[in-house]
């Protein structure tokens, strides 16, 4: 049985200049088990871990990171975008069974 995926948080500003480069943070609660761990019984624990994530901004990716068995549990990601216009960002965690979890964000320019 593989984890509910956990709740998406992102940090993003609500506000910028024009042509400014923001910082976006972003974090989702997973447990990230790699299937080699064995639990108190002896027993190997499941495969369960996210297969990737992509941010888009309005509509056009702008970032994009693959997970493999060394990501960490709760896989916290920073990254930066340059914003010119007030814009849409939305956020894409893939589980490596094809369920996702999304959550979005807007910088507005003024």
């Amino acid at each position: 049985m593989t984890a509910p995926l956990g709740r998406p948080r992102v940090r993003i500003p609500s506000s910028a200049r024009a042509g400014e480069v923001i910082e976006i943070r972003t974090l989702i609660d997973h447990p990230m088990e790699t299937g080699l761990r064995k639990d108190a019984d002896g027993k190997l624990v499941p495969r369960d871990i996210l297969a990737g994530f992509v941010a888009r901004a309005n509509g056009a990716e702008v970032f994009s990171a693959v997970f493999r068995n060394a990501t960490s549990a709760h896989p916290y990601l920073v990254f930066y975008a340059r914003v010119t216009a007030s814009t849409e960002f939305e956020f894409v965690w893939t589980h490596e069974d094809g369920r996702t979890a999304r959550t979005a964000a807007s910088v507005t320019i003024g």
